[in-house]
């Protein structure tokens, strides 16, 4: 028998989104990736493992992927609520974080965490301050990231322009070259908080470097008027015009598109990270999902920071996504549950330009969760995906795995002491 680091065993396992369900199922792992997946007694037959979980009533899946958040923003969690997304971020949000430093935004980025390892997110997408202090506490904790500061034309909490912010990227890209988890992106603000130099300025560094480019784009009716104003075309229309939109770039949010912006999206090979839940609380609307999948626009999905969500929960994400395309447009069969899945993984992976991640494949990094489906909401079970996308909740998840390394077992993380860190978010936010 082949000796690997790990063999996880369950009642059921989802190798990708698209494919049925193995029961049971069992997933090998060494050195950090998938060496075998498939039925139980296969691998177990194959393979001897120095750890071993067997969870006889455990759904095995894919690791989710958080396509955007601000992960250090889980301490303004329910900060200012029921307020539109320009009031909400220039009266409240902007003063709130020009009192940050980089021990709260440390603090703040452990809770999110620790909460997004309970909701079975393995890796997400963060564009904030201090970024490199952040990339110190994922190291810690044991995620995978990709990680960017926000770039703006007027000074930031952590950089007093956008040029220095811009020479920051540079830095983080060089000092976390190679990690095994973290990759940095670059992150101009919108099309709006940033001038049209500044914007090539960071697609130059993006092209340089080869690095993917986040960017909050087409969020509300307003952004979209305002850049018409300013330079006679849509948001979309406005960054192909300087040369931003590629295949490199993942655009957030994407509201307010037309046929043409969508049209030149697909054309661009442009990925998008949907955030249904923020958009619909700040009252910013709907994306136009299924006209973009329908054109072969690469759709992810993100839960926006917790100060608008107001959490990390991409297993809400999930469903929201799914049912509300179904409502908005009276068609049940919009958005299926295999593609919110896809969102958070396959899809997610693709949006990313990673093809060993989002899918429990021989060769592939592992990263994945086990869902405990001893509970009376997901009892019967017909269909694993559909389970995980409309009766699954964040609690459900028992175990979580990255690159091999346990994050959570039987509920319990092995990287973060929660009790220890709960006291010091209730302390710090009474001397703030």
């Amino acid at each position: 028998m082949e000796k690997v680091d790990l063999l996880v065993t369950g009642e059921m396992l989802v190798v990708s989104p698209d494919e049925s369900a193995i029961a049971p199922g069992a997933v090998a792992v060494d050195n950090g990736r998938i060496v075998a997946a498939g039925n139980a007694s296969d691998i177990t037959g194959a393979f001897e493992a120095r750890k071993i979980i067997d969870r006889p009533q455990g759904l095995i899946a894919p690791g989710l992927i958080n396509a955007h958040t601000h992960a250090a923003m889980t301490i303004f969690r329910g900060l200012a609520d029921d307020l539109p997304l320009k009031a909400w971020l220039e009266e409240h949000i902007f003063p709130a974080e020009a009192r940050l430093t980089p021990e709260l935004v440390a603090l703040g980025t452990e809770l999110a965490c620790a909460e997004m390892i309970r909701c079975g997110t393995t890796g997400f997408v963060d564009m904030y301050l201090f970024e490199d202090t952040v990339a110190s506490v994922v190291e810690r904790a044991g995620l995978r990231a990709w990680l960017g500061e926000g770039i703006f034309d007027f000074p930031s909490p952590a950089f007093p322009s956008g040029c220095i912010a811009l020479k920051e990227t540079e830095r983080l890209i060089e000092k976390w070259a190679g990690h095994p988890r973290i990759t940095i992106t670059v992150d101009p603000h919108t099309p709006y908080t940033c001038s049209g130099e500044l914007l090539i300025k960071a697609r130059d560094i993006a092209d340089k470097y080869d690095a993917i480019t986040v960017i909050h784009l087409a969020e509300t009716d307003w952004e979209a008027g305002e850049i018409l104003a300013r330079s006679g075309a849509s948001p979309a229309g406005y960054l192909d015009g300087i040369g931003v939109l590629n295949e490199r770039l993942l655009a957030v949010h994407c509201v307010a598109l037309g046929e043409n912006d969508i049209e030149l999206f697909a054309q661009k090979g442009v990925r998008v990270a949907h955030c249904p839940e923020s958009n619909l609380k700040l009252g910013s609307g709907i994306a136009p999902i299924p006209e973009m999948i329908e054109k072969g626009v690469p759709i992810a999905i993100g839960t926006d920071g917790a100060a608008s969500n107001n959490d990390l929960d991409l297993m809400s994400e999930m469903n929201t996504a799914a049912i509300l395309q179904k409502g908005l447009k009276k068609d049940p069969t919009l958005v299926p549950a295999s593609q919110a899945l896809a969102m958070a993984t396959t899809w997610a992976a693709l949006s990313l330009h990673r093809d060993d991640l989002g899918a429990l494949r021989n060769g592939a990094k592992a990263d994945l969760i086990v869902i405990d489906m001893a509970q009376v909401h997901l009892r019967p079970c017909y269909n694993p995906v559909s389970h995980i996308v409309y009766a699954a909740r964040s609690g459900d998840v028992q175990d979580l795995i990255v690159g091999g390394s346990i994050l959570m077992e039987d509920r319990k993380l092995t990287t973060i002491d929660e009790e220890e860190l709960l006291s010091r978010i209730k302390t710090a936010i009474k001397l703030w």
